[in-house]
């Protein structure tokens, strides 16, 4: 009755490691196996898809510290979550980041498509989580406006 008392408590202490899910079900990317893309202002990674091409994706972007954009346009409506840190929203023709709106981490965004703003990060970095129907292009916008 002792071995079988000794052999239930070494199973029980043993780490149990849960079954890998079946790839026909369902796939997933461990955060180190995500292949983030270097840039200047911000970092991207491609999660699904392919935002240059018709059709679904999903991105990642890290926004650096004192970044942001400049004024431009999409052609299609982006859909938007804010995973970590504080993102700053700017709309409008004028790039003005004074007057930027702060969203903080798990706030959703709609950027509708052909409407002129703005982003980035100003005091931390940001990370964003953009869904969005591709070709995802951006047009700079010329002239004046609300800045707001």
């Amino acid at each position: 009755m002792r071995y079988i008392a000794l052999f239930a408590l070494a199973l029980f202490l043993l780490p149990i490691r849960a079954a890998e899910p079946d790839p026909k079900v369902m796939s997933y990317t461990l955060p180190d196996k995500i292949n983030w893309v270097k840039g200047a202002a911000s970092d991207t990674a491609t999660l699904q898809g392919d935002p240059s091409k018709p059709g679904l994706y999903v991105q990642l972007t890290r926004w650096h510290a004192g970044n942001m954009s400049r004024p431009h346009t999409h052609p299609n409506a982006r859909y938007i979550t804010v995973i970590s840190g504080t993102w700053w929203l700017g709309w409008g023709n004028t790039y003005d980041p004074a007057s930027t709106f702060p969203v903080k981490t798990g706030t959703y965004v709609v950027h509708h498509a052909n409407q002129p703003h703005y982003d980035g990060a100003k005091d931390e970095d940001c990370v964003i989580l953009i869904v969005g129907e591709g070709p995802a292009t951006s047009t700079p916008v010329a002239g004046q406006g609300n800045g707001k």
